[in-house]
């Protein structure tokens, strides 16, 4: 049964997420007093009665805004009220109008004709969903190539998009309207491009399932508003990211890969043909005939090649448990894991992420644990498990997670990890948690995660940088002690050369989750320890202020740098921690910004880190510090029973 009630310090609440929790009862109309929110997600529940149109009757769009309301799979049978477009709204197909978005396939309403309008077809979910709608009436036409930018802050700008086929590849979803926005920022963000160059056209699920769509990149606008084309040279910037794999990688969305990239017109001389010297056509076609020659020949090789290793990995897969070995791991059979979990019962998932699912399990001799599953049939991962395992199997402190051990057989990847109950730092400050942090808590939480990370740069042998920092990663055990997960991604750090000089970095394809990215890795490819320091501090700022790092196109780095500067920093902390001691939260503010410096020598190192979050710790009322679960500085080895590692 849901029963939510809103006071005035949640009225910025943007979004409710519901979905996948066994709710019963009705929605509570206590969401239309939301005067902000932007998405309201209750999918795959058990909801019945009706839904009041008042959730969206008085609301006002401009052309960007959304308001997504995913009641799709629930026993909801009626709309009541009134069942008027609203006048500022355009129906567009499969239910999607300029402003509101509605989900409600899957619930007896939809048997209403009178309801047909806002349920759409329930068998094409969001297939063949166009996201933007022509409201450029009035502009004169432009020229062949050029087109009006739909997002553009002035409005008739003309200019020439590049044209992009872009797909999905293993995505962590499987409804994309409700990630759309988080979707734009992650692709704006890797590619280096504001949000409204980026117009997606169309989308469509396929097979796999696969996300393919079709976007638009529009050329930045100056102040003269005459940028109407790309340079050449950022046609090639934008091109060789996607096709060198450069965009950072994303747990949500997955791998993607580049199906076209259409130059128009105004492009044609982005890419001239170096063909183009004087050869005469016999000696081009004798080119192209050596060179489809040679061709075959390395993708012979290249075929021969992976099939030996599929082979190998089938062989190793369909293999015994013993296939693979590892010191500190204790190995699995499936058999045991479909028994800790009720043959992988729904009711035991307790996370899915672009990696797979999440179940709680209770091994034979009754220990608690979390499990975690590689998607079905995709070698997505090899790499990132045997990683992990070969990583969290010889690094143990009490603010790292544990690994029980692992699964690797009937072609199933499985990790088995102590059972986080309070589950990931990034839940506890949302704005739905029951349970707000105190200050006292938070700071604890900053100080475990920074000693845990601070293991990793200078006790581990040889050090790690762990490279994926983030709330989603620091997990919460029952006394809210925090320890970093998520070690798929880690580097080992550099090690002595033959003259015994240390490297400062490792150079290596960038990888990382946007909001958290060091930006001098981000452009260099230079990995080092003050990579993990700047997403550290970026954490430290989501414990200051609840926000996200990237949230409506805003930056939470640039956000709190602008307050700290104007001198209303207090004004940005989370007003869910309502008394706490403003002195120590303007050092942790200034140590959090210090972190998030954009040049990495500019940056605390971790162990600095730790003393400055210590000094803050011994600068707190007593009163504050007995109400948390304080650990000493001298490291504990103990293991506590993970929740969504997603």
């Amino acid at each position: 049964m849901i029963s939510i009630s809103f006071d005035t310090c949640h009225l910025n609440i943007t979004c409710s997420d519901l979905s996948n929790n066994n709710l019963a009862g009705t929605i509570p109309a206590s969401f239309s007093a939301l005067p902000r929110l932007q998405r309201l997600l209750v999918a795959n529940n058990s909801l019945n009665g009706s839904i009041s149109s008042t959730l969206w009757q008085s609301r006002t769009f401009n052309a960007t805004e959304r308001l997504i309301l995913d009641f799709w799979n629930n026993k909801l049978s009626n709309i009541t009220g009134s069942l008027d477009i609203p006048a500022n709204v355009t129906v567009l197909s499969n239910s999607i109008q300029l402003g509101i978005i509605y989900r409600l396939g899957g619930n007896p309403l939809c048997r209403n004709t009178n309801l047909v309008q806002f349920c759409g077809s329930q068998t094409d979910g969001d297939n063949d969903i166009p996201t933007s709608t022509n409201t450029t009436v009035n502009c004169p036409t432009c020229p062949t190539g050029y087109e009006y930018s739909p997002s553009s802050p002035v409005p008739c700008f003309c200019a020439a998009p590049l044209l992009v086929e872009y797909r999905l590849k293993s995505p962590g979803i499987s409804y994309f309207l409700p990630y759309k926005d988080m979707f734009e920022e992650y692709l704006t963000f890797g590619l280096g491009l504001h949000l409204y160059q980026l117009d997606i056209a169309s989308f469509r699920w396929q097979k796999g399932p696969r996300l393919r769509m079709y976007l638009k990149l529009f050329p930045v606008m100056n102040n003269s508003h005459s940028s109407s084309v790309f340079s050449a040279r950022e046609v090639q910037r934008i091109k060789s990211m996607f096709t060198g794999w450069s965009i950072p990688g994303s747990d949500i969305f997955g791998p993607y890969e580049l199906l076209s990239f259409t130059l128009l017109d105004p492009y044609k001389d982005a890419f001239p043909n170096s063909l183009k010297s004087g050869l005469s056509k016999g000696a081009l076609a004798g080119i192209i005939l050596g060179a489809i020659a040679g061709l075959a020949i390395v993708s012979l090789l290249i075929v021969r090649a992976h099939l030996k290793y599929y082979h190998a990995i089938s062989k190793r897969r369909h293999s015994s448990k013993t296939s693979i070995k590892i010191d500190g791991a204790r190995s699995f059979t499936y058999k045991e894991m479909a028994l800790a979990t009720n043959n992988f019962d729904s009711s035991a998932q307790v996370g899915q992420g672009g990696y797979g699912k999440v179940y709680k399990g209770i091994l034979a001799d009754g220990m608690v644990v979390a499990i975690k599953c590689a998607q079905e049939g995709s070698l997505q991962g090899e790499k990132e498990f045997l990683t992990e395992i070969q990583f969290l199997s010889r690094l143990h402190h009490r603010n790292l997670i544990s690994l029980v051990g692992y699964c690797d057989e009937k072609g199933k990847q499985m990790l088995v990890y102590e059972f986080m109950e309070n589950g990931t730092l990034r839940d506890r400050l949302s704005v739905m948690s029951k349970d707000p942090l105190s200050f006292a808590m938070r700071l604890s939480i900053a100080l475990d995660s920074a000693r845990g990370i601070l293991y990793l740069h200078t006790e581990a042998n040889p050090p790690v940088f762990h490279r994926d920092i983030k709330a989603s990663n620091i997990l919460l055990d029952h006394k809210f002690i925090a320890k970093v997960a998520d070690f798929g991604l880690s580097r080992l750090a550099p090690v002595p050369d033959i003259e015994g000089v240390v490297p400062a970095h490792v150079s290596t394809v960038v990888k990382g989750t946007p909001g958290y990215l060091d930006p001098e890795y981000f452009l260099t490819h230079k990995l080092t320890d003050k990579s993990d320091v700047y997403s550290l501090g970026v954490v430290f700022l989501e414990l200051l202020t609840g926000m996200q790092p990237i949230s409506q196109g805003k930056n939470i780095v640039r956000e709190v740098n602008i307050a700290y500067q104007s001198g209303l920093i207090l004004l940005m902390i989370d007003r869910r921690m309502y008394s706490y001691p403003s002195e120590c939260v303007e050092k942790f503010v200034t140590l959090a910004l210090k972190c998030c410096q954009d040049e990495t020598d500019a940056r605390p190192s971790m162990a600095e880190v730790v003393k400055g979050l210590e000094n803050i710790w011994h600068m707190m009322p007593e009163s504050d510090t007995k109400s948390t679960e304080f650990i000493t500085s001298e490291p504990v080895k103990e293991v506590h029973p993970l929740h969504p590692l997603c």
